[in-house]
């Protein structure tokens, strides 16, 4: 177990961690969430049957569990000041650079290929954000963390800025202890929360999330969750930024996760001038090109209507207001509505 955590480390994973396979106590809370609807549209949450909560059923075999944390933070401008310019785009910190995916998979295949020269041939399978797993709640147990009141995990070293990975093993490999939680009375992640999606400790209505609103959800964000939606053009980090723990966060060394394209202080407008071409062009390999332009237009209107009314974003609106798309349309149109009809403070 030294070895691997050695190795990991070697590799660029801060944190290394090592669980048992029973998740027995984290099934019920699941499906509870579930039950309550606060799943929306993730309907992989709803799939799979037993395999998120019981890792033998996903791959058969299993014994053991190693879990790895990469710290992704990159150098860039204050979060707290774009989000506070209405004119600019506000990007989840974790999307600025290349697409995690990639990056976690190969160093955790690196690692499980060391594992191999050790011990020969064994069964395992890798995974990153890639298949039923509670990659928390694995993590947790391997003592990387303990889950905050907002429901990411949390490191007393390195606050939450942070990707997870897995192998599932079927070496029998010493369990660590699973960690202690240090999140006391605080509620500022609650608190601070723009749509009130953090509904209670530890329960998330994604619904209501920014991320899933800007991200995962495919048709038109509620109208009346659009003016608390912001300048957040992709994912959402409030709850991170008010976190005490993240003051120990430090800058990732990854390359990898550099800013890209100069989205840590890009201009709604300017954004919103990109033709699928540029997007494709611009933010091929990162995590943003998941969502597609449809979505990546419609994130940016609702930015543009929450922005200070001008002449630049009423002309960047009108400019697209026949867009092909139809999704992109309707949020235009209110976008423009929100300017026109005199809502908004001038710049």
């Amino acid at each position: 177990m030294v070895a691997i955590k050695a190795w990991g480390c070697e590799l660029g994973f801060q944190a290394v961690g090592i669980s048992d396979i029973d998740l027995s106590a984290a099934e019920p809370r699941l499906a509870d969430w579930i039950a309550q609807g606060f799943a929306g549209e993730l309907d992989y949450m709803r799939k799979h049957g037993p395999k998120r909560t019981r890792p033998a059923a996903l791959v058969p075999g299993t014994l053991s569990v190693i879990s790895a944390r990469m710290d992704y933070l990159p150098e860039a401008a204050s979060a707290e000041t774009t989000l506070a310019d209405g004119k600019k785009a506000f990007f989840a910190r974790y999307a600025l650079g290349r697409d995690y995916h990639k990056v976690l998979r190969n160093r955790l295949q690196r690692l499980a290929d060391n594992i191999e020269g050790e011990v020969g041939s064994f069964g395992y399978r890798v995974f990153t954000d890639s298949a039923p797993v509670l990659e928390v709640e694995l993590a947790r147990k391997a003592g990387i963390g303990w889950r905050g009141k907002h429901t990411l995990l949390l490191s007393r070293s390195a606050g939450s800025y942070f990707f997870l990975g897995e192998i599932y093993t079927d070496l029998p490999l010493p369990a660590d202890s699973p960690s202690s939680e240090h999140c006391g009375s605080c509620t500022k992640c609650i608190d601070v929360c723009p749509t009130g999606a953090i509904v209670a400790p530890y329960s998330l209505d994604a619904r209501r999330c920014i991320s899933y609103l800007t991200i995962e959800l495919k048709g038109s964000i509620p109208v009346d969750l659009r003016p608390l939606v912001g300048n957040r053009v992709y994912g959402c980090d409030d709850c991170q930024l008010v976190c005490p723990w993240n003051r120990y966060a430090r800058s990732s060394p990854e390359d990898d996760f550099r800013v890209r394209n100069g989205l840590d202080h890009a201009d709604l407008v300017d954004l919103f001038g990109w033709t699928e071409h540029e997007f494709r062009d611009r933010l091929a390999g990162s995590a943003i090109f998941r969502i597609g332009y449809e979505r990546w237009s419609r994130n940016l209107a609702v930015g543009l209507g929450n922005a200070p009314t001008s002449d630049a974003v009423i002309g960047a609106l009108r400019r697209r207001a026949a867009d092909p798309s139809g999704l992109v349309r309707e949020h235009v149109a209110w976008a423009l509505g929100r300017h026109l009809d005199g809502k908004m403070s001038p710049s």
